[in-house]
């Protein structure tokens, strides 16, 4: 299977390595930056193009691996008669491809990817097509590079990207702000590393709200009130604390009793 791959940043790299190691060919890396598709093209033993009119016809798929609000007007420059054509997005329609081919459909890699990280984690793959045949080859081509392979329209895959913002993005940023404190009071962020990794380690056996730990569920408000004080410099991070304590103290069993 030919695949041509248009884009060269975090999600178009670790894709193009993970098809080259499961042996499929990269035909060509197109990418606005001569020198990001020359790049990537060079590791993926490709060729390189920095204008998308010149894209070659002969590819079997095309993986439009852009930022999602550039994914539909790379797809209006892109016409490849009834080739496959898939973006790589989990908040933009599969429709958006349709006058790029009769083919289309989507591969979303339900994944933090960063080119820069030498593993290569495990990758979710929810899948699309607009047609039984297109179906066909996205899932062939997705279960060639993971075990882990799953059916999702339009909506389930904006609720999945939804749930993957949450608790990706935002609890990084939770680590970011953290960080930063332990830095400012001079303590080690790293001592708590192992605690992060405990906690998302628990989510594969427990639900996790049957997990929930901390001063907040015991109810322990003379303890939550110490903590709002030592934030006082830290405004985004106090209110954080203190809008997710209030959150969790109204779903200890007292409090839902009381309430009923």
């Amino acid at each position: 299977m030919k695949i041509s791959i248009i884009g060269s940043g975090n999600v178009a790299t670790v894709l193009g390595r993970l098809l080259k190691q499961n042996n499929f060919l990269i035909a060509e890396i197109v990418s606005r930056c001569k020198t990001h598709a020359s790049n990537l093209a060079g590791e993926l033993d490709a060729i390189s193009l920095d204008n998308i009119s010149a894209i070659s016809k002969n590819s079997d798929v095309y993986i439009i691996a852009v930022n999602d609000d550039a994914v539909e007007t790379v797809s209006n420059q892109l016409s490849v008669s009834d080739k496959i054509v898939v973006h790589t997005c989990g908040s933009a329609p599969m429709s958006i491809l349709k006058n790029a081919s009769t083919n289309f459909g989507v591969l979303y890699p339900l994944q933090s990817l960063r080119r820069a990280i030498a593993y290569s984690p495990v990758i979710p793959f929810l899948i699309d097509g607009n047609n039984n045949h297109s179906k066909n080859m996205i899932t062939k081509l997705a279960t060639s590079i993971s075990d882990n392979v799953s059916e999702a329209g339009d909506e389930q895959r904006m609720q999945y990207h939804l749930s993957a913002v949450i608790v990706s993005n935002f609890t990084n940023h939770l680590f970011s702000l953290t960080k930063e404190y332990c830095k400012t009071n001079n303590i080690d962020f790293t001592l708590l590393i192992p605690l992060i990794g405990e906690v998302t380690n628990r989510l594969k056996t427990f639900n996790p709200s049957e997990m929930q730990t901390g001063p907040a569920i015991r109810g322990d408000v003379s303890t939550i009130q110490k903590h709002l004080a030592l934030l006082k410099n830290f405004p985004e991070l106090k209110n954080i604390y203190a809008v997710m304590s209030e959150i969790i103290l109204e779903t200890r069993p007292d409090a839902l009793k009381a309430s009923d």
